[in-house]
């Protein structure tokens, strides 16, 4: 018995564990990346900005034209006429009527061309909004690094007020000691003043950054605190990072398929040199009805000129359409290359800005300590104290530069988060 449970047992727990490691994985990629809004909260309003919005309604109305180019342009006509023939010899007045039904022919080559258009012009609104995804999460990439800094620098100045006011707090025993003369509490009391001053115009900057991240995405919920995330160094060359840009780049693949679509409208311009033909079915009743007629005609257009002048025109519209794409690849490789660089030197310097601010900040302890023990000026002090601040607050902004680059370098990648159907559920790192 214990034997035949053995598989079963196995089973389960191996079921348990895998599900573990996919919770796991899944808290762990959320955990990965504290200093960003919930994908939930990301998806909706990527979802929900104009630029996608209308690229929506754009592939919506791209899938009606093709349905357009499918059936075609041409439709059935209806002719009808009545009239009356006189003869003059007997003095006859006879009624006489007569019907058509007639409608155009698209010719068999024209409409496999017409069909390629329009799933071309399907695929080019699929890129295309990918594409306003891509520009959507840039935009909200930057308005929410924007929003971090600001509020970076409101509590580095609220942390600069609180020391200055301990200072300002220590002065003044000092001073009702008699260890220090009464200017020094003017000086450290004017510091912690012009340091709230700086504080409050901080928190300003920081609400209305925020409004701004509001207002453009309502669906992102705004923290009140965000935990620090430290930077992480840029892995893999900048071959590899072109090479997965360029493997699933919307705007390329919006550009590619536009000289596509430009390409298959200059052969439909040629093929339409050759007309199509209006095939017609009559029915004529004469002489009273004496004389019964049907048939059958045929209508072919002559051109003189108008339908090679058109394909000439086209023709050139798909050569500015290939320039554009050449142009594109050309200036993506520059994006990529900037975008590559700036990740790495971001990192740079913040490793640069963290040691010295480790540094500086420790100085500032120290001459804080000598102050309280009356072996240093206040002075020397509140120089200390505004060095540390700057080097804290270089700190912070080279910190949330590196994340915002790094970033901005995953987004590009689509190893951030998804962007069309293609893309995985979950944002994940190339590592």
């Amino acid at each position: 018995m214990i034997n035949n449970l053995l598989p079963v047992t196995v089973l389960l727990t191996s079921l348990l564990l895998a599900a573990g490691f996919c919770n796991g994985f899944a808290t762990a990629v959320e955990i990965n990346r504290p200093d960003l809004p919930p994908m939930v909260q990301v998806d909706a309003a990527l979802s929900n900005h104009l630029l996608v919005l209308n690229a929506t309604s754009s592939l919506k109305m791209e899938h009606a034209n093709q349905r357009k180019w499918n059936s075609g342009n041409y439709e059935f006509n209806l002719r009808a006429g009545s009239s009356q023939r006189k003869i003059v010899s007997s003095g006859q007045n006879l009624k006489e009527w007569d019907v058509a039904l007639e409608r155009p022919v698209r010719l068999f080559n024209k409409v496999g061309i017409d069909e390629d258009i329009g799933a071309a012009s399907v695929l080019r609104a699929e890129y295309a909004l990918g594409d306003a995804r891509h520009e959507a999460g840039r935009s909200l990439l930057q308005q929410w690094f924007a929003w971090q800094r600001e509020q970076a620098q409101a509590t580095l100045w609220q942390q600069q007020v609180d020391i200055l006011k301990q200072q300002a707090q220590m002065t003044e025993k000092r001073v009702k000691a008699g260890d220090a003369p009464k200017l020094e509490l003017n000086q450290a009391q004017a510091a912690a003043a012009q340091a709230g001053v700086s504080w409050h115009q901080a928190q300003l900057r920081a609400q209305l950054a925020g409004n701004d991240l509001t207002r453009s995405f309502p669906a992102i919920q705004l923290p009140e605190k965000l935990p620090p995330a430290t930077p992480e160094a840029i892995e893999h060359d900048y071959a590899y990072w072109k090479s997965h840009i360029f493997d699933d780049n919307h705007e390329l693949g919006m550009v590619q398929e536009q000289r596509h679509v430009q390409q298959l409208l200059a052969q439909r311009s040629r093929a339409d040199q050759l007309p199509d033909p209006t095939v017609g079915l009559r029915y004529s009743n004469e002489m009273a009805g004496n004389e019964k007629i049907a048939g059958v005609y045929f209508t072919i257009p002559l051109s003189f000129g108008h339908r090679s002048a058109t394909a000439e025109g086209v023709a050139q519209q798909a050569a500015i359409a290939a320039d554009q794409e050449a142009f594109v690849k050309h200036r993506l490789e520059g994006d990529i290359y900037a975008a590559h660089t700036q990740a790495v030197k971001s990192f740079d310097t913040w490793q640069q800005a963290h040691e010295a601010a480790l540094a500086i900040r420790s100085n500032a302890e120290l001459v804080g300590k000598a102050y309280s023990l009356g072996e240093s000026s206040l002075l020397d002090s509140l120089t200390a104290r505004r060095f540390a601040l700057e080097s804290s607050l270089a700190e912070n902004l080279a910190q949330l530069d590196a994340n915002e680059a790094r970033y901005r370098l995953l987004l590009d990648a689509h190893q951030l988060w998804p962007l069309d159907e293609h893309d995985e559920a979950s944002p994940h790192d190339p590592h």
